[in-house]
């Protein structure tokens, strides 16, 4: 029985059903689950751990256009991408030698999703992906709100991945046109998802909720305790002072601030000394300068660093001039706790770096990961190459959703299938992922519009060498701690962090553990690399 599109049977929507519940329900026999189904293990034959479940082949009516940009056969999604002459972008992928063009980051996006496609029940339906290329630069609000009314008003797409990461101009506009967004801007305060339910959506956690993790660490784990770990041996037989750093990139980055300095301060925790800067490439220099001063002035033993992947290059140099060797504490700011840009601040400083890492502990690239998969289905490597591994988290959460949809494509169905889906599983190598109300944040933050949800504990190694993120053999790695262990909120322990030590802490892992591995399979018959 069908009541509002629910199938009374699976509680799923009409023509949903994945195998392990088919099973469950004693009637998986009934499903013809084809050849892209490995049955065995009720997960599609894919060679990796996370695969996506067996779902029902449909055949059928689909209800055609079920919603703007949505087609019988076909859905429109636009993927913005930032200009090659961009100098914010510049500043950012010069520094770790990535030459990934617009033109290689398109052909990629494309050639993604026949995969994807091979794999995933879409109903009937392909992905009409359209490229475009920004008209300004990523911190420019007036370009990206033209950018998203262009969108809006002559494209009309069920959907749009990606956009400017430094002004929320175009996230804003598209939402308030009712047009779904994911990760297409910095991320904003749970109220203002709320506010534009049912559009927003971003794979990484918002600051909100990294802040309620890294006071949680700092509370539990350093506060009140020696600066151990700083390079100024002086610091050792010190109580830890606590200093901010963070990233300006409009209101919000205020209001965060304060709101992070308030869940310290819940833990008895106060900041010695809180400095924002702007990601400016003319004018970083002067802002390092003057903030390692004030550190320097204030006491600080101990910095609390939030902001983007270049500055700490600009920071720490600054820092080793004036010679102050402090902590360093990581707060999963986005790639700062990546080899590739680690490798690019001064060492002398970053041997002192340790805290939290959003990221799961690393395999190696040449075994595991977006790469190795692109190239098994191809048989070539991507043209994105240095690109694809933060490109492909885009297709991949949304055919994970559109499946759990069905044929019945809207907006508001599509935002249903994300925050009705249960918890990923935790894990060393991936994250666990959820959207919605699940309990697992505080009352004001739920539901949830945000995916990743835990943390783990790292430390940088200075003298370890190996592959960092994008192939290139050096010195300076990351550790994870206990093997890459995650917390979710409330779960970080009271114990003294166990970094900088190499008892259990996993730089790279030459396979998947033996937990997280998958059977091998040959690619369908239909993908590329069989001609």
């Amino acid at each position: 029985m069908i009541v509002d599109g629910i199938d009374q049977l699976t509680g799923l929507p009409e023509h949903v059903l994945y195998y392990d519940l088919a099973v469950e329900l004693g009637i998986e026999d009934t499903v013809e689950w084809g050849e892209r189904c490995d049955t065995e293990t009720g997960r599609v034959k894919v060679p990796w751990f996370f695969r996506a479940a067996c779902w029902a082949p449909f055949e059928g009516d689909n209800g055609g256009a079920t919603d703007e940009g949505v087609t019988a056969d076909s859905i429109k999604v636009v993927y913005w991408i930032s200009q090659d002459i961009d100098p914010i972008m510049a500043y950012v992928t010069d520094a770790i030698q990535n030459d990934d063009d617009e033109a290689d980051v398109a052909d990629t996006m494309q050639k993604l999703l026949p995969y994807y496609e091979a794999y995933i029940e879409t109903y009937g339906r392909s992905v009409d992906l359209e490229v475009m290329v920004g008209s300004g630069f990523v911190m420019d609000a007036v370009s990206a709100r033209a950018d998203a009314v262009k969108i809006a008003e002559e494209i009309k797409p069920f959907m749009v991945w990606s956009g400017p990461g430094l002004t929320n101009a175009f996230s804003e506009e598209l939402m308030a046109r009712g047009i779904t967004c994911f990760g297409c801007g910095p991320a904003q305060s749970p109220e203002y998802y709320e506010e534009y339910h049912p559009y927003g959506w971003s794979l990484g956690k918002s600051g909100q909720q990294l802040n309620m993790l890294v006071a949680e660490y700092v509370g539990k784990r350093l506060a009140g305790d020696n600066a151990i770990h700083a390079g100024d041996e002086s610091f050792h037989d010190q109580e830890r002072v606590f200093g901010r750093i963070w990233i300006d990139v409009g209101a919000a980055s205020a209001e965060q601030n304060e709101r992070f300095e308030a869940l310290l301060a819940g833990y008895g925790v106060e900041v010695a000394e809180s400095v924002s800067y702007v990601l400016d490439p003319a004018t970083i220099q002067e802002s390092a300068s003057n903030t390692i001063a004030k550190m320097k002035a204030a006491g600080v033993t101990s910095v609390i660093f939030n902001g983007d992947a270049i500055a700490p290059r600009d920071f720490t140099r600054e820092a080793t001039a004036q010679g102050w060797f402090p902590e360093w504490i990581l707060t999963g700011s986005v790639l700062v706790d990546t080899n590739v840009f680690a490798r690019t601040y001064d060492q002398q400083q970053w041997a002192n770096a340790f805290g939290v890492s959003n990221l799961s502990a690393r395999v190696d690239p040449e075994t595991s990961g977006s790469r190795v998969l692109y190239e098994w289905w191809h048989g070539e490597s991507p043209a994105a190459i240095d690109t694809i591994g933060v490109m492909d988290p885009l297709p991949a959460f949304f055919y994970a959703t559109l499946t759990a949809v069905g044929p019945d494509l809207t907006r508001e169905n599509f935002a249903a299938a994300i925050t009705s889906g249960d918890p990923t599983a935790t894990a060393l190598t991936a994250p666990s992922i959820s959207f919605g109300d699940t309990g697992r944040w505080p009352a004001d933050m739920e539901p949830d519009h945000f995916g990743v949800d835990d943390i783990t504990e790292v430390w940088w190694d200075a003298e370890a060498v190996g592959p960092d993120e994008l192939r290139n053999e050096g010195t300076g790695m990351y550790q994870f701690v206990d093997g890459g262990l995650r917390y979710l909120p409330g779960e970080i322990p009271e114990t003294t962090p166990k970094v900088f030590d190499t008892d259990g802490a996993v730089a790279l892992y030459d396979e998947p553990p033996e937990s997280e591995q998958s059977p091998y399979y040959d690619p369908l018959p239909s993908a590329p690399v069989n001609g």
